[in-house]
């Protein structure tokens, strides 16, 4: 594939980047996505500092290629973070959930190139203006903590290209080569790709959670809890003590008391499929099985370029 500005941003062989989900994206997938082409990513947001830490320099070990680290900035322990981040001499961070403003000019002076995830064009042109290096626009389909709007991607991508100037990455409901190359058609120059990963060996989240997860059809995924911070979860259990929370017209608090603490360790990690929050993109419809992360960037590598030569030959 050709280089594009998103490629030799972050010196990899393909505009594939692995995104960092909390209790999915340790060193094992991380390395693994390295090293198959694409841009592996930590996901620090289920991490204890020092286990971040640990993480890093296992990672360092298994790959010579770039990989990054993805920073929630409402994290609790950031500063500590951010420290570690440059001390093992990180060179990409994926930041999301805060303001860029707050971090991107330090990262970016210890040499660190920075990403920025947003839901909207207001958000896409802020971290811009922030200096970031490049933006990942990810629409409502996408698994995990998402955006208020549900801005579809494939109506988010272009209305951000049309205003961005600075490289951008499309997210949310990207599984496959078809998808990654309509995602690039409207405007991306890279995408991020969390769910299909999840269904990996390569992944830490739990077996059962894997299978919870190939076994998904259309419309066992919704997006919920907008009050607190909209996620997509599967249905389960907690999903309906959620509804029928509802029904009484709750309170934050009563949201917040249902939701407790842990529930995506619980569900995603420790593999309680009742109780947990499991949180997986709406693509989850299209995963069928559980396969090597350097397949799944081959497959969708290929399935790419085929798609490309396809859709070539249709002439009008």
């Amino acid at each position: 594939m050709p280089e594009n500005r998103i490629t030799e941003l972050f010196n990899i062989k393909y505009p594939l980047i692995q995104a960092g989900m909390v209790w999915a994206s340790g060193w094992k997938l991380a390395s693994t996505v390295s090293n198959a082409g694409g841009l592996g990513i930590i996901g620090a947001g289920s991490m204890y500092p020092e286990v971040l830490r640990e993480h890093i320099q296992k990672c360092k070990a298994a790959t010579s290629k770039s990989f990054a680290v993805n920073v929630p900035l409402l994290y609790p322990n950031v500063e500590e973070i951010m420290k570690i981040v440059v001390d093992e001499g990180v060179q990409i961070v994926f930041t999301s959930a805060g303001n860029p403003k707050t971090w991107t000019q330090h990262l970016q002076g210890q040499g660190i190139k920075v990403a920025h995830v947003v839901s909207s064009v207001k958000f896409a042109l802020k971290s811009e203006e922030a200096g970031v290096d490049a933006v990942v626009a990810e629409g409502f389909e996408a698994g995990g903590h998402n955006g208020r709007d549900e801005t579809t991607t494939f109506t988010l991508i272009p209305m951000v290209k049309e205003k961005l100037k600075i490289p951008l990455i499309a997210a949310g409901g990207i599984a496959t080569g078809r998808g990654m190359l309509a995602a690039m058609v409207l405007g991306a120059e890279a995408v991020q790709v969390g769910s299909r990963f999840v269904a990996s060996p390569e992944a830490s989240s739990h077996p059962d959670f894997k299978e919870m997860v190939i076994k998904a059809q259309e419309g066992d995924t919704t997006l919920t809890l907008k009050e607190l911070a909209p996620v997509r979860l599967l249905k389960n259990k907690f999903y309906t003590e959620i509804e029928e929370l509802y029904q009484k017209a709750p309170a934050r608090g009563d949201l917040l008391k249902l939701l407790g603490r842990g529930r995506a360790k619980k569900g995603m990690f420790e593999g309680d499929l009742e109780n947990g929050e499991l949180e997986i993109g709406q693509i989850s419809g299209l995963i069928h099985e559980i396969k090597p992360a350097a397949d799944i960037v081959s497959e969708i590598i290929e399935e790419f370029k085929s798609s490309q030569k396809e859709a070539s030959s249709h002439s009008f």
